[in-house]
This record gives C-alpha cells, structure tokens and sequence, in this order.
C-alpha cells in the first residue's frame, strides 16, 4: 500500500513509500481512505517540532474510507459500510481529563495518509451522509477539539458573545460554524482581511485584524467585550484576550502556537473573576455528542483544497505557509 511516511533523512522530511498491509489486530478493522486531512501537527512531525518522533510512521491523524475487512465474525456489521475515524485513543475514564496512555493516531502509531489503516473498531462511526468524502476527512481531529473547545469546556450559551481568533486554520472554521449553529453572535480575529471576509459569509458578524495594533480596543468599543473567547495561540496576545472578554467571561485555548507569555495580566484578571481554561482533543462521549450534533446541524466542513497523494508535499508546503482557508486534504 503506498503511504506517506516520516523520513527526516529527506529534504522534505516526508516520503511516498510502499508498504506492506499490517495484519490485524484484535477487535480491528481495516479502513480503505477515501480521503485523509492535514493537521498542524502533522507539519509539526515533519519539522521535528513533535515529542516521540519516528521515522517510517505514516502521518495523518484525519481520514474517511470504507472497512473492507474486519478481525473476526463480531465485527461483520461494519464491513462494507461507510465511515470516519476517531483519532484519539486511550482517552480514558474521566471526562475531565486525558489519561497519561492518550495518543493521536499518526504519531508514535501509523495514521491516515495511506490507502489502507487499522483500527479498532471503537475509532470508527458511520460517515454523515450529506457529507462528500473530502468534507468527512476534514472532520474528526478539527471538529473534536472545537466541540470540547467551545461546548464542553466553554460551554456556549445562545445569545453570548463568542470571539473566534486565528480564522481561517481548521479547528477556528469549525468553532465559528457550531457557534453560530448553537444560537451565538460570533465575530473572528485574522491576520487576513479576505478570511475575515469569509467569515463575514458565513454570518459572523465583524472580523478584526489582529495586524493593527489597535485591534483589541476597536473590538472592545465594537462589542462592548465578550462573553466567550476561543484561542489557540496564546503567546503575548493573551493580553488582548483579557483586555477584550466580560468581566466573570471565560477564556478557553487549545493550543499556544505563539509559545507562553511573557507578560500576563495577572491583577486584571482575577479582578475580573476571568476564567483561563485549556482544552485538548476531547472524549469518546464528546466525538459521539459532536457527531450528532454536525448531522441534526448539517454542518459541512470547509475544505480549503484537494491534493494528491503524490502531490503531499505540496499540501505539507501550504499547511507550513498557512495560506489555508479550512482544511486540506489528500484524496487517496
């Protein structure tokens, strides 16, 4: 089976090799992909920026396809049937928090950029039927973590105020489309006037380019603050984030892109009662709750474009360059 692998003996970083189909394992399927999607930390891996790394891993932690063959009789309910793949594995018991045995397919184990993967049956759930096979790769990694990001953790009220930042990257597009379907006034930060323009499509209503040093106060004279904030930067901008969400609002990031602060608003904010609050990936009860929401919802992901396998390389370049608009994808 071909597959794109790690190899930081390359130039790139990344391979198109030829493997051999792994056996199954117990209480595993194997998934034919139809369509896998980048996440961030796949360029991650290739830039060495990723703990556990390991050459001949195949990348990709998003995919789509059809189970063509199942580890014993139990399972022949799935064979045949179209379907998409929860990536987190070993969540654990709490619904709290990860367990310290939590992974992400596609790194340290095999993932998704290949014509055939395993898993157990647990990762897999029917594929929404309105979705076409590149809109339901786009989905699983991305559309997780903005669920828990924004219902569990930040727990979104109709009516609230939500500031979406960094609009454009695939976690942010999924955050704004459950916001807005959830009944919420949502407005986005961008470094690109033509994704807040996109934003503005969808029924957002105001993008603010957090290129202009004077983005926060025009925010906060804008809105009059808000309610809710999800980030995944963090780094010095956190500061705005303070200066622009309610008093007793709540700020929820999942991830710090930007590294940690080096100065932090400490006094404003436990004057303010503002609640910091991460978030990562989210639980099987979150993907299943998430997945019966995307369907009674018909939320279709964005997908910024379709490459190739072979043309992986290509689809890596612009995950590094941030040109995307939604999420990338790899038809297999």
């Amino acid at each position: 089976m071909k597959a794109i692998v790690l190899n930081r003996e390359t130039e790139s970083k990344i391979e198109l090799a030829d493997l051999p189909v792994p056996q199954l394992g117990t209480d595993q399927v194997r998934v034919q992909i139809k369509a896998a999607a980048l996440n961030h930390r796949d360029e991650w891996c290739r830039q060495g920026l990723y703990p556990n790394l390991k050459d001949g891993v195949i990348l990709g932690s998003d995919g789509a396809g059809i189970v063509s063959e199942v580890a014993h009789q139990g399972l022949n309910e799935w064979l045949g049937r179209e379907v998409i793949i929860n990536p987190a594995l070993n969540w654990g018991e709490s619904e709290k928090v990860q367990s310290k045995d939590f992974q992400i397919l596609g790194m340290p184990g095999h993932g998704t950029l290949t014509e055939f993967v395993n898993v157990d049956f647990s990762r897999i759930f029917p594929k929404p039927s309105f979705m076409s096979w590149e809109e339901a790769a786009a989905l699983p990694l991305g559309g997780l973590t903005a669920f828990r990001a924004l219902m569990v953790q930040g727990g979104l009220q109709k009516g609230e105020k939500v500031l979406v930042t960094g609009f454009g990257g695939g976690v942010a597009q999924f955050v704004v489309q459950y916001a807005l379907a959830n009944g919420g006034e949502v407005f986005v930060s961008s470094s690109s006037d033509d994704k807040i323009a996109s934003a503005l499509q969808l029924g957002v209503k105001k993008g603010f380019n957090y290129k202009n040093e004077d983005w926060a106060e025009a925010a906060l004279q804008k809105t009059g603050g808000f309610d809710l904030i999800i980030d995944s930067a963090m780094g010095d901008t956190i500061n705005n984030l303070i200066h622009v969400v309610k008093p007793g609002g709540r700020i929820v990031f999942y991830g710090a892109t930007k590294g940690n602060p080096d100065g932090f608003n400490a006094r404003k904010v436990f004057w303010n009662q503002i609640k910091l609050i991460g978030s990562t990936m989210g639980s099987d009860k979150d993907f299943a709750e998430m997945l019966s929401f995307v369907n009674q919802n018909k939320i279709r992901p964005l997908v910024d474009r379709v490459f190739s396998l072979e043309e992986a390389e290509k689809a890596f370049d612009r995950m590094k360059a941030g040109q995307q608009l939604g999420k990338i994808v790899i038809k297999i």
